[in-house]
């Protein structure tokens, strides 16, 4: 009696257990309770119902079809191939039953267990007509074949009058034709122009398009592309002519230049350019230019600057053999010998010398050099010329180098360089022809032996006439 209890109570403990189980599942689904895709969950029926596309979706089947809903989807079939809407026809064999749907406007009711199952239901979709030997679009002929139905010969197509008709296996097709496309119904010319179909210009017209090509160019054959002319072969430029793309460019020689007109070739002057073109004087010549030198130069390699002529190495003079002949920038002089006045007697070349015995050299210059030199006229300044430097050097003494005489306009002055030598600068520039002589003395003191004394360079300077 114990054992029936337990069994009893654990019976009643099962049962309690598995109506738990089944209420949880059931607040479990419907939480978040998904569906596959034709049907929608039911809060109210908790379960996923079928959803009907044929109302719920716009436009699900074309004009000359049918929608029928089904059990997670739908069919669109043609109209005139089924005999009934949602029934089978009446044919011997078992009959369905129509099947019970739960009414959702109350709710739903508990689940009953231990109920048999219903019996089998009726389709929700129509059934084909066993009777149609052809599908849409076909019609059955005299050999018992089904036969293509030409809807545009027959003119039962539905293109509108700016569509042309093209029929096809069991059906047809509303098209355009070249040259335009199909718009909200209707066939629209289509601009050719907009998807460069023409390499350059483009004109579109109903239905198509011409092509064209700017000045320079000729139109291909394929009456699209350009291909471009060569004007040179017409000879339009004066001296050279350069064909270019679509276009051509006259180009003249050296020495010319282009005219207004872009053809013709104009003389160019180019003397007029600069005063720097030649070094002297430039004169224009027809395409060209040449430059001329004064007398005593001749036209450089460069054939721009001038270059001094060497008349003394030429030969080219008047000098006797008497005479040292002497060239300077542009010209060239005749020396005489030397001729040292007394009390002065010749001392080696180019120098003379007063004797310390005779008392009529007290107070002059022990020696005088005579040197020569040459001088660009405008020369820049200030500019170092000439060196002057003791040869000879005594214990104890130093040395002073000044300008004696010549130096009336103050172009020059001498700067001590070292404790033995001097250097002349020219401070002013010296316009020429002009010759300048200076007297350069350099004045010996010893104070140990209580001596002084000094010697003169005298010194010959030929400026030129020009800058070079």
């Amino acid at each position: 009696m114990l054992f029936s209890m337990r069994s009893l109570r654990s019976s009643r403990y099962g049962r309690m257990l598995t109506v738990l189980v089944f209420a949880l599942c059931c607040i479990h689904s419907g939480k978040g309770q998904t569906c596959t895709e034709g049907f929608t969950y039911d809060r109210r029926a908790r379960q996923c119902i079928d959803v009907d596309e044929c109302r719920t979706v716009p436009d699900a089947c074309r004009l000359d079809m049918r929608c029928v809903n089904q059990n997670g989807g739908y069919l669109c079939l043609p109209r005139s191939m089924y005999t009934q809407s949602y029934s089978r026809p009446e044919a011997p064999g078992p009959a369905y039953p129509e099947p019970a749907y739960p009414d959702t406007s109350v709710g739903f009711s508990e689940p009953q267990f231990g109920q048999p199952p219903p019996g089998p239901v009726a389709p929700s979709y129509p059934i084909m007509s066993r009777t149609a030997p052809c599908i849409l679009g076909y019609v059955l002929g005299e050999d018992g074949t089904c036969v293509d139905i030409d809807e545009c010969e027959a003119n039962t197509h539905q293109c509108n009058p700016t569509q042309v008709c093209f029929n096809t296996d069991g059906g047809y097709t509303c098209s355009c034709t070249e040259g335009y496309w199909l718009v909200s119904g209707q066939c629209q010319d289509i601009d050719e122009c907009r998807y460069g179909y023409c390499q350059q210009l483009c004109a579109n017209v109903p239905g198509s398009y011409s092509c064209s090509c700017n000045p320079g160019f000729l139109l291909n054959p394929d009456s699209r592309t350009c291909s471009d002319i060569d004007e040179c072969e017409e000879e339009p430029c004066s001296h050279a002519c350069f064909n270019t793309y679509g276009s051509y460019m006259c180009n003249c020689d050296e020495g010319f230049e282009l005219g207004s007109d872009g053809t013709s070739c104009n003389d160019l002057d180019e003397c007029s350019f600069s005063d720097f073109l030649c070094q002297h004087t430039c004169v224009n010549t027809p395409g060209s230019f040449s430059c001329i030198c004064p007398p005593g130069y001749y036209v450089f390699e460069d054939g721009r600057s001038c270059e001094d002529v060497n008349e003394c190495e030429t030969g080219n003079n008047t000098c006797t053999t008497a005479q040292v002949c002497f060239n300077f920038q542009g010209g060239y002089t005749c020396l005489d010998a030397l001729q040292c006045d007394p009390p002065y007697i010749e001392f080696g070349d180019n120098q003379c010398m007063c004797s310390a015995e005779n008392p009529a050299c007290r107070n002059k210059p022990f020696t005088i050099l005579y040197r020569h030199m040459d001088l660009s006229s405008g020369r820049s300044v200030p500019a170092d010329i000439f060196q002057m430097q003791a040869t000879t050097r005594y214990p104890g003494a130093f040395y002073i180098f000044q300008i004696k005489s010549g130096n009336e306009g103050r172009e020059f002055y001498m700067r001590q360089t070292s404790n033995v030598s001097a250097t002349l600068v020219l401070s002013r520039p010296i316009r020429g022809p002009r010759e300048v002589v200076l007297d350069l003395e350099m004045v010996t003191v010893n104070n140990v032996i209580n001596f002084r004394g000094s010697s003169i360079i005298r010194l010959t300077i030929y400026v030129s006439a020009h800058p070079f």
